[in-house]
């Protein structure tokens, strides 16, 4: 257990800026006596932090650090260190051998009556399976959120919802796919998470627009736009989302607009470079205002 005089080192995360968390994780290490436990599990958030930045090698060298501390007893730093592994393994390109380490994550963390850990594990199980298997997963993680008696395993259910809603709508489910993203946009309204919210209300529009419920989605992702612009933000995956609504309704010349706002966004995700350079292409022709491409 962390010592009271230490903060609460997992609520300093913002996944948003993993180098900025890195920073803050760093400053509460120097605060930590060496044999105790909570320096182990904080070093596993560190490497969590590098592989968001996409320092694999250095996130590896931290884990690397805690494999040789962690000793044979089962325990909480253990499932932490598999689950990190099992995640920077999968972000550089190996979910085989990730599969593995989420496996043995799941096993200790069940076996700990961990729930937290228990779900977490499920949930990166569910992300590096097969489309099939997948759902299983999610809805198995669901229900052992739902029926746990810890409120940070509870928490988990905005997630869950999202990614079990993606994985109706890869199938083809699009209802199924709605009433899960609705589930995730009251659950996230009920937690007052604004940013979640926001992204919960992108992905029932979405679906509603996957429905062919093309009005519905426009009039929800302009009302999204509305509030981003009034707090003075922006996002390209709204922009681009309205433009495939404008285009799905013969209004190519006001879709065009967007789809450019889209690309100028988008083509500065990282992620979005590297595995999806196809998607950014379309946005770059349709911003171009070359619609028979996609006729």
């Amino acid at each position: 257990m962390l010592s009271q005089s230490l903060p609460d080192f997992d609520a300093l995360w913002d996944y948003s800026h993993p180098e900025q968390t890195e920073l803050k994780f760093r400053e509460v290490l120097l605060q930590i006596p060496e044999d105790d436990p909570a320096l182990l599990e904080l070093l596993t958030q560190i490497a969590r932090a590098q592989g968001l930045q996409r320092k694999f090698e250095k996130a590896h060298q931290t884990l690397d650090q805690v494999e040789r501390r962690l000793g044979s007893v089962a325990s909480r730093p253990r499932v932490r260190y598999l689950l990190e592994r099992g995640r920077v393994l999968n972000s550089s390109g190996d979910p085989d051998r990730a599969r593995t380490f989420f496996n043995q994550a799941l096993d200790l963390a069940v076996q700990l009556k961990e729930d937290f850990y228990s779900v977490d594990a499920l949930h990166m199980l569910a992300i590096v399976a097969p489309p099939g298997r997948s759902l299983d997963l999610n809805l198995q993680a669901i229900r052992m959120a739902e029926s746990s008696a810890e409120e940070r395993a509870r928490n988990w259910l905005g997630s869950l919802y999202n990614n079990t809603g993606w994985a109706y709508h890869d199938m083809g489910e699009y209802d199924k796919a709605l009433e899960t993203f609705q589930k995730a946009e009251a659950f996230r309204r009920s937690k007052g998470s604004v940013r979640e919210t926001r992204i919960a209300v992108w992905c029932v529009a979405s679906a509603l627009r996957s429905l062919g419920r093309v009005e519905e989605a426009l009039s929800r992702q302009m009302a999204l736009k509305d509030e981003l612009e009034a707090a003075g933000e922006s996002d390209g995956f709204v922009f681009e989302e309205i433009g495939e609504c404008l285009l799905a309704l013969n209004r190519p010349k006001e879709a065009r607009l967007f789809f450019v706002r889209a690309h100028e966004l988008l083509s500065q995700d990282r992620s979005l470079v590297e595995h999806e350079p196809e998607r950014l292409a379309r946005l770059k022709t349709l911003g171009d205002g070359n619609f028979s491409t996609f006729s």
